[in-house]
């Protein structure tokens, strides 16, 4: 266990996680104060927040739970600031927070498209920003990760997600362009790219589940013959994470049951 304590453990480590009050972004933050680290779980739902921070908090993690919407920069520049103020210097950014909008193409409407956007690239670009100016600072290094998707490589075959689809697509470019730019400074920038996740984003809320047909459908374009199971992203989330993985950055990590893989 020492030897995987030097590769994986995060002891000493501060991660701030957004989107972390539900889905994947709840799952990578317990990940990560598994792991050892202390983590800021920023997201707008305070209640879903302080629940997960009991969680995490009846875990032995040291965590801080923050309500904050990261499409307005002042609520970004305040978690940040309150998460280096309470927790110590970031030294991982996973960035999980996420939105889909459903609707024919030719027919999506401009807001929906907009809000689409500012959550899932926009706001990447504020709170990667936001961070990574006090990694730069500090002389450090650090670790940015994005929840990203297939979405990104690829259309959908099974749902209509026009503006989630460009938005991810921006998502893994913003990650090899922040990992050029900031690789001088030490800063690895990569990207988590999974297929469907059993998740708020993708179950009908009628049913708690995601709708037969459509699952019947995501096992057909799947070469695993099924969707995602939660803590199959963890081992990703820590391998990007890692002090190991220092000469990882402008990556893509695919997490799909072989999805991009046809």
């Amino acid at each position: 266990m020492s030897y995987l304590d030097e590769v994986f453990g995060l002891q000493g480590r501060v991660a701030l996680v957004t989107g972390a009050s539900s889905g994947l972004g709840a799952d990578a933050a317990e990940a990560l104060g598994r792991a050892g680290a202390a983590v800021a779980l920023v997201a707008r739902r305070k209640q879903r927040l302080e629940e997960q921070a009991s969680v995490l908090a009846a875990l032995g993690v040291r965590v801080l739970a923050i309500e904050a919407d990261i499409t307005v920069d002042a609520d970004v520049e305040r978690a940040v600031e309150e998460v280096a103020r309470t927790l110590g210097p970031i030294d991982i950014l996973l960035n999980a927070a996420g939105l889909s909008r459903l609707g024919r193409a030719e027919r999506h409407r401009r807001q929906s498209w907009d809000e689409v956007i500012a959550v899932n690239l926009t706001a990447a670009f504020r709170i990667s920003q936001a961070v990574g100016l006090r990694m730069i600072a500090a002389g450090k290094g650090g670790r940015i990760i994005h929840i990203s998707s297939v979405m990104g490589r690829g259309a959908n075959p099974v749902h209509r997600t026009v503006g989630y689809a460009a938005s991810k697509a921006g998502v893994d470019n913003l990650t090899r362009q922040l990992a050029v730019e900031w690789a001088q400074h030490g800063i690895t920038v990569n990207a988590i790219a999974p297929a469907y996740f059993p998740t708020e984003m993708t179950m009908d809320p009628k049913l708690g589940e995601i709708a037969a047909d459509q699952l019947e459908e995501l096992k057909r374009v799947t070469p695993m013959g099924r969707v995602g199971a939660m803590g199959e992203l963890r081992s990703a989330v820590l391998f990007l994470a890692a002090p190991a993985s220092s000469y990882v950055t402008g990556s893509i990590v695919a997490v799909d049951g072989g999805w991009t893989a046809w």
